[in-house]
């Protein structure tokens, strides 16, 4: 609880600690929007204007074709790419529902990442889903849990161990922690992002993205690694998605939720203080109360001569 008796209008009224952190969240998830806004809005009416400027050169050249026919042509073409078909100059053509893009889609409605580039469109595969994700998605949590909880337990064991040695449990294990998250982030952040700037020909900043917005299972699904069909990607390289993201997501969550016992650990230290300020408030309030009582005595004493 929170109190607001510092202010003399409001003494004794108090605010849920829930209530505080609901309306911190609330204006944080408003303010991250209107950042996006401004910082991405401009780019989306720039394409929007260039789309425009496009499609009027186009039917400007090709007279034959009306709006309403390229309009039903970008339709398809848009359709096409939901399904992993792509169509190059020797008119090759590959799809996303391949064993392996199917196992890999699979594990992205498990660990539900949702990438959304691909999704079923029949009602057989949608129906499936539904009830995969239904029983997928509790055993990956439990799975993953158990995977962090080990990582973490050798973490201590190891601490632990050689701590006793060196007499100096306590400092060694912060630092085995810290070598520890390092280790993580190279392996799970810095190597990724390395590979996919190699074999998917993005950016640094593009593929150090794709690697949290995977880990953390938002899969916004605007950059998807291993499904380009102009390239050619190593044999080792699904493999090596499959463990980084597996073995990614149980490292991140117990990251995060380390942060989090961080963040309650932190509340727990402002309750412990603001019950501290409250109690010694009303320990002066107290005092207060009782001074005049106590000077009113005095002075009855000093009038009366028996006293």
């Amino acid at each position: 609880m929170l109190s607001w008796s510092v202010f003399p209008w409001c003494r004794g009224f108090r605010i849920p600690s829930t209530v505080v952190l609901t309306l911190i969240y609330i204006v944080y998830v408003l303010a991250g929007g209107a950042i996006f806004w401004k910082l991405e809005g401009d780019v989306a009416f720039k394409y929007i204007t260039e789309m425009e400027s496009k499609k009027v050169e186009v039917l400007s050249k090709f007279t034959c074709i009306d709006r309403d026919s390229m309009n039903g042509l970008a339709q398809v073409i848009i359709q096409s790419y939901k399904n992993g078909i792509s169509l190059t100059d020797n008119l090759t053509i590959q799809g996303f529902w391949r064993y392996s893009s199917s196992a890999v889609f699979a594990a992205t409605v498990a660990t539900t990442i949702g990438y959304g580039n691909m999704a079923p469109s029949t009602p057989d595969g949608q129906i499936f889903c539904v009830f995969f994700a239904l029983f997928g998605i509790p055993l990956n949590m439990v799975v993953l849990n158990r995977i962090g909880k080990y990582m973490l337990s050798m973490e201590k064991k190891v601490s632990a161990s050689v701590g006793r040695k060196i007499n100096c449990q306590r400092t060694l294990r912060v630092a085995i922690g810290l070598l520890s998250f390092l280790a993580g982030l190279s392996f799970f952040f810095c190597v990724p992002t390395v590979l996919f700037h190699e074999y998917e020909d993005w950016t640094y900043h593009q593929a150090f993205y794709y690697s949290f917005i995977t880990l953390s299972t938002i899969g916004f699904g605007d950059l998807v690694a291993g499904i380009n069909p102009d390239v050619t990607y190593p044999s080792w390289y699904r493999d090596f998605m499959g463990f980084w993201i597996f073995f990614g997501l149980a490292w991140l969550a117990q990251v995060i939720n380390f942060c989090i016992n961080m963040l309650e650990d932190l509340s727990s230290h402002l309750k412990q203080k603001q019950a501290a300020f409250l109690e010694r408030k009303a320990l002066e309030e107290t005092i207060q109360e009782q001074l005049p009582s106590d000077h009113e005595d005095n002075k009855e004493d000093a009038k009366d001569p028996k006293t």
